[in-house]
């Protein structure tokens, strides 16, 4: 054979799976699933139930407790008890999977259970952990695309599974060669949130035995469920961590365990090193061993982001408040093991004679400390404090960006010197490769005439570089550029800017000349003001100039901030960033570290960066986000290429900057133009597309326009592109053209009739999100509802209308079909809801309601039963196939009645299902 058969593969995979102890079990149906569970079940729970097995109506009583539930509910359930009162009185905590000792659960391996929901249908490979189908493993034959076996799974978790099989908490895919997982969930699964598997050394375990041998050993793939699986509570969701998540934390317990060294994990930025911090506390506070796990931060880093990530992994676990003794009645609280404050506050607490007889019963146990951010100079200085005082203490940091001899503290000293070793490192290149963060476009702008380089100390000496920098034409220069060039750098405003400026008066001399200028930006400024600055020579007192910023902006977004609410100023720009409502923010550091957005997309620079504060700032515009954001975007206007490459080679432990940084214009131009070269090879205009009459064909057009628009992605956030023939080789219009027929492919395969065969193309992953510019969509909309003020009744009216008039300016296709739904959402529903209710949760009931309410409508005006319309609704959602056949013989009509009434009935259905999707 040329491949390996799927069966082939589903043989060996079971074969090695029985050789790793896991026991071979036939279960066929659910039936025989459920028969399997009660024998395993009573297995698990033996010595509590003193050999007396659950009684037909006990079984009954704990089946009723754990069917119908969502998967997040059901997650919940499988890592707690159930208190069960027996028919003899007694009461027995049943215990479903063994969270400690996970190794001692039992484990079997099931293959081709079938399974009747929607439709019929035969799962490849179950892993069952007492009797739980907790791992579903789908199988391609070799050859076949990864993404084939992930859609099966979503349209078997869409149509059949039911009952125990929302108990699924890890999904496989593999086609032999490559192999992925992720986490179950109740929300539409996202084939950018499934993982390689590693080695600790971030090598890649991709082939299928390797995978097996090591994720899938059972007593590994027990504790990746008990103990590296995280229930987010605020989005309801289940999460499984990645695999370099997993190796640093088990490298930090293992180090906080079996020594008392201090240690520290260098993840890079973007890598989600929030989430691996706070799991190794959560870890380390249930061991008996440890009094106290405290998780510092720095007070400036504690703004909402940082506590609503917080508060996903383990709710109100942030105290918000600058009180001290809010610290201190947390560490009185025997039943509170893991505290999450400030630093500063923690250095308050040892200072403060009136907390030490508190504070001294932890002078000689054994308390962990773990530091976030810990490249800042901050715990630096309270380091000797806290260490003086807490003699059997332990250190572990995190950051993006250590200390070493080049990029040394104000004091000398480097990482190491405070955490000894570096546990676990998963660097920018690493992340990069995986898909977790962007690379970088950095772009150059020379702002001088003549050869004075700013970067350059001995050509500088005898010039006033601050006068040169801040000279009125160059900050001309710069703005105007800045104006020319952001709709090109930000996909037509659909993403956002950060312009990192040298100081407060280069800022305000930059917010005034774009005020002066002519644009259609909305352009925000922050920073915080020294209260006894020195104003000597200057026009106003900085506190004045953000006075007068804040006031511009009260007068674009109808707010009403002033510097004595600079917090709630911060956090309303921090969220209007992040809804991509501001076009460029104005920073000097502010915003430059720990801010996480994934609307962000470039960084504009006119100050002096290098190492980590040149890492941190690039990264804020990394975050990945979709296909149309290849890479994030620096506009250098300092001389910063040195720089730039020295960061990167630092850290990432390489002399190659190219994993990092990406290629340039004209590398993209050549890439673009052999791609057009293939296109036009296949059809040479877009009338020959019609022409295209085999499948396979139509498929080569399809995959290869769709690469073509990936690189024109890349090219268009460069200044020196040009949309026409001469530039590019092809002009905008006879792209839009070829653009309309690959949606008539598209959209033909969408709503392929009944009778026909499947389409080849019904597997391919068209990328349609390529093919959009419009900022002003479904998301875009449910963002800004998501970030409405719900605690203060003036600014929701005030939001509600503001979302109201992008309503009404909206081009997005998808988003016009929903505007009526959504208004009525926002009339109806949205006033009604507090800061503690779900947005998406009230959305989804009323567009359920809609929907019922929709249907019921048509049906009665057709004269046919509901129930009949939502099965059609139900069938061409999942299949995208409607069945003229049904629809007719649900008619008693005339014949030509009876015809018009099917096509109504049809494009009802078409409109509904588009309307809703």
């Amino acid at each position: 054979m040329a491949y390996q058969s799927e069966a082939e593969l589903e043989k060996q995979l079971v074969g090695q799976l029985v050789n790793q102890g896991y026991e071979q079990v036939k279960i066929t149906n659910e039936d025989e699933l459920i028969k399997n569970f009660r024998v395993q079940l009573n297995k698990s729970n033996e010595k509590k139930l003193n050999g007396v097995p659950f009684t037909d109506k006990e079984f009954e009583r704990i089946m009723r407790f754990i069917e119908g539930k969502s998967v997040f509910q059901s997650a919940k359930i499988l890592r707690d008890k159930f208190v069960l009162e027996r028919e003899d009185g007694s009461e027995v905590y049943v215990e479903f999977f063994d969270t400690k000792q996970w190794c001692k659960n039992f484990f079997q391996v099931t293959t081709q259970t079938t399974v009747i929901g929607k439709y019929i249908n035969r799962y490849d490979v179950t892993l069952l952990i007492n009797g739980f189908p907790l791992v579903q493993i789908e199988l391609k034959r070799r050859g076949l695309d990864l993404k084939e076996a992930f859609n099966q799974i979503e349209r078997y978790r869409k149509h059949s599974y039911q009952g125990l099989y929302r108990y699924i908490q890890v999904f496989v895919v593999s086609n032999g060669v490559d192999t992925k997982y992720f986490a179950n969930t109740d929300r539409e699964l996202l084939f950018r949130n499934t993982f390689f598997w590693t080695d600790d050394k971030n090598e890649r375990i991709s082939n299928l035995s390797d995978f097996a041998t090591t994720f899938l050993e059972k007593c590994f793939v027990s504790k990746v469920i008990s103990r590296y699986m995280v229930i987010n509570d605020t989005e309801k969701m289940l999460m499984v961590m990645r695999p370099y998540q997993i190796y640093a934390v088990e490298a930090l317990i293992n180090r906080a365990l079996e020594t008392n060294n201090n240690g520290f994990i260098w993840h890079t930025t973007g890598s989600g090193k929030t989430l691996t911090s706070f799991k190794a506390s959560q870890i380390l506070a249930n061991e008996p061993k440890i009094k106290k796990v405290f998780f510092l931060v720095d007070r400036k880093d504690l703004d909402m982001q940082t506590i609503c990530e917080f508060n996903k992994f383990e709710k109100d676990s942030v105290d918000t408040t600058d009180k001290t003794s809010t610290l201190i009645s947390q560490i009185k609280d025997v039943n509170k093991p893991l505290i999450v404050t400030t630093i500063q506050k923690m250095a308050n607490a040892i200072k403060a004679p009136k907390y030490s007889n508190i504070m001294d019963q932890y002078k000689n146990e054994k308390v962990i400390f773990i530091i976030d951010e810990c490249h800042r100079s901050q715990f630096g200085d309270m380091h000797t404090l806290i260490n003086k005082y807490f003699s059997n203490a332990q250190y572990f940091g995190f950051t993006g960006t250590p200390r070493f001899k080049e990029n040394k503290s104000q004091d000398g000293r480097v990482t190491a010197d405070l955490f000894e070793k570096c546990l676990h490192h998963y660097l920018i290149k690493d992340a990069i490769k995986d898909g977790n963060v962007l690379g970088f476009s950095v772009e150059y702008v020379s702002t001088f005439k003549g050869q004075f380089d700013e970067n350059d100390d001995t050509k500088v000496a005898a010039i006033d570089t601050d006068e040169v920098i801040m000279d009125d034409e160059r900050i001309s220069l710069v703005a105007n550029h800045i104006i020319k060039n952001h709709s090109i750098k930000t996909r037509n405003k659909e993403y956002t800017a950060l312009f990192a400026v040298q100081n407060i008066p280069m800022l305000i001399k930059y917010y005034d000349k774009f005020k002066e200028l002519k644009h259609e930006l909305k352009i925000a400024a922050i920073f915080t003001y020294g209260a006894n600055e020195e104003c000597e020579g200057r026009d106003e007192h900085s506190r004045d100039s953000l006075e007068r910023i804040i006031k511009d902006y009260n007068g674009i977004y109808d707010t009403n901030y002033s510097t004595d609410t600079f917090s709630g100023y911060f956090k309303d720009v921090s969220k209007k960033v992040k809804a991509a409502q501001i076009d460029i923010l104005i920073v000097v550091n502010m915003f430059l570290t720990g801010f996480d957005c994934k609307t962000l997309n470039t960084l504009y620079i006119d100050k002096n960066l290098v190492y980590h504060s040149l890492l941190q700032a690039f990264s804020r515009t990394n975050r990945v986000e979709k296909s149309t954001k290849p890479y994030g975007n620096i506009v250098c206007y300092r001389n910063l290429k040195k720089n730039t490459d020295e960061a990167i080679r630092l850290f990432s432990l390489t002399q190659n900057t190219d994993t990092v940084l990406m290629e340039s214009y004209e590398y993209y131009l050549k890439v673009f133009k052999a791609q057009l070269k293939k296109l036009f090879n296949i059809a040479l205009t877009p009338n020959d597309v019609d022409e295209l009459e085999s499948e396979e064909d139509k498929k080569k057009f399809v995959i290869t326009f769709r690469d073509l628009s990936n690189i024109l992605v890349k090219l268009q956030t460069f200044t020196e592109f040009g949309f026409t023939q001469e530039k590019i080789g092809i002009n905008e219009q006879t792209y839009q053209d070829f653009k309309s027929k690959y949606f008539t492919i598209y959209d033909s395969i969408k709503r392929a009739e009944a009778g026909e065969k499947v389409s080849i193309l019904s597997d391919i992953d068209f990328g349609i999100e390529l093919m959009h510019t419009d900022k002003i969509n479904v998301a875009y909309i449910m963002n800004l509802i998501r970030n409405i003020d719900f605690e203060n009744e003036e600014n929701k009216k005030k939001d509600i209308k503001h979302i109201m008039k992008e309503l009404d300016r909206a081009d997005n296709e998808e988003l016009r079909l929903k505007v009526d739904l959504i208004k009525s959402f926002l009339e109806k529903v949205v006033p009604t809801l507090t800061a503690n209710d779900s947005v998406d949760d009230a959305f989804s009931e009323f567009e359920y309601n809609h929907r019922k309410e929709e249907i019921e409508k048509f049906s009665d005006k057709v004269g046919i039963e509901p129930d009949v319309i939502k099965e059609q609704v139900s069938e061409y959602e999942y299949s995208g196939i409607l069945n003229s056949e049904e629809i007719s013989d649900q008619i008693s009509a005339p014949l030509l009645k009876k015809r018009k009434l099917v096509q109504q009935i049809k494009d009802f259905i078409v409109e509904h299902v588009e309307r809703y999707q």
